[in-house]
């Protein structure tokens, strides 16, 4: 048995759809319908964009014009899509793989009609993937039901904390991943190493190269620059403070760096730090592992530090809309300022633009 849905709609494209594919714009107009039907009403013709034929790799632009023919989804189809929604009403929203997130909100930075800032909990994942049912995006998009529009614009790694951009609409998405592309924002991390690192050492202009364990984790290493499968990956290292010892590790010393990464690969920072000899405190996959073990003990005069020592702290672009120059800061949280000296405190957080 099959359930027709009403007859043919004309739908206006607005800005926020602008430049997406014709076939990724039907199938979320036409929810529930399956994708090999989506594309068989492209090929015959039934959609049209501005009265002419399209294909499924047709661009859209605002303002256009999409006919949208009367469709028709199976019973069963029907009836597996009201399950869903109960289920994702009882649990949370399905994620791309197959869990459910509970909803949840984190602490805001800034927000507008565009975009989202906020400051992410090392831990939680940005997405669900890689054995993780689900992460922030998930969670964000459960907890604001009435949101059209939730995308991320970048990513940090689990274990990173900080500064974490979603935009809320799609022209916002573009132009914001845009700037990311090409380098045209000012993002800077604080990261804790083991060693004195040479105030001279200022650029690491290494390529990174990414595989594969044999247990499938994914994993970055430093090539070549004329690597055949190296990506040319280059990190600014700026001295903030030297910490001479750690009561937990006294023959230690430490650095507090802010850097700056020019390219967004996968690992960059924890890979170009630890190929320089100074590993981040706490990293699990390139550090110092019998290290991050003597931290994790606690004392009566040292907290322990059971965590990556990496945050993202400052992140300057331009606002998608206004075009003006928006400055965000997040302090260190908790758990990594108290591991430092209390001279060596970060600047509370702020938002700002200007």
């Amino acid at each position: 048995m099959t359930v027709t849905l009403p007859q043919a709609t004309l739908v206006t494209v607005d800005e926020d759809y602008a430049g997406q594919r014709l076939d990724n714009f039907l199938i979320r107009q036409l929810k529930g319908v399956p994708k090999t039907h989506v594309y068989r009403i492209i090929r015959s013709g039934e959609v049209r964009v501005n009265k002419g034929r399209a294909h499924a790799d047709t661009r859209v632009e605002a303002g256009d014009i999409v006919r949208l023919p009367p469709v028709r989804t199976s019973e069963r189809a029907e009836q597996k899509a009201q399950i869903m929604a109960q289920e994702v009403a009882r649990h949370g929203a399905s994620s791309t793989v197959g869990g459910y997130a509970p909803a949840a909100e984190f602490p805001i930075l800034f927000e507008d009609d565009f975009l989202l800032a906020i400051d992410k909990p090392a831990g939680v994942a940005v997405h669900g993937g890689s054995g993780v049912s689900f992460g922030i995006i998930e969670q964000l998009r459960m907890a604001r039901p009435e949101a059209d529009f939730l995308e991320l614009v970048h990513r940090l790694d689990r274990e990173t904390s900080g500064i974490l951009l979603i935009a809320k609409r799609r022209m916002a998405l573009k132009l914001l991943q845009e700037q990311f592309r090409e380098r045209e924002t000012d993002k800077v991390y604080l990261a804790l190493v083991s060693g004195d690192w040479p105030a001279k050492q200022r650029v690491i202009d290494k390529a990174l190269h990414k595989y594969l364990l044999p247990n499938g984790e994914r994993r970055v290493k430093i090539v070549p620059n004329d690597h055949p499968d190296g990506m040319r990956s280059v990190t600014l290292v700026k001295v903030k403070a030297q910490i001479a010892a750690n009561p937990l590790a006294p023959s230690t010393p430490f650095s507090l760096l802010e850097v700056t990464i020019k390219t967004g690969r996968t690992h960059q920072i924890r890979v170009h730090l630890a190929g320089e000899g100074h590993p981040i405190a706490g990293d699990d996959k390139y550090g110092d592992f019998e290290l991050n073990k003597t931290l994790q003990k606690s004392s009566l005069d040292a907290p322990s530090l059971k965590r990556m020592f990496l945050h993202a702290w400052s992140l300057k672009f331009n606002h998608p809309k206004t075009r003006k120059a928006v400055q965000l800061q997040a302090s260190l949280p908790q758990e990594l300022q108290q591991f430092l000296p209390a001279w060596t405190s970060a600047p509370a957080a702020e938002a700002e633009n200007s």
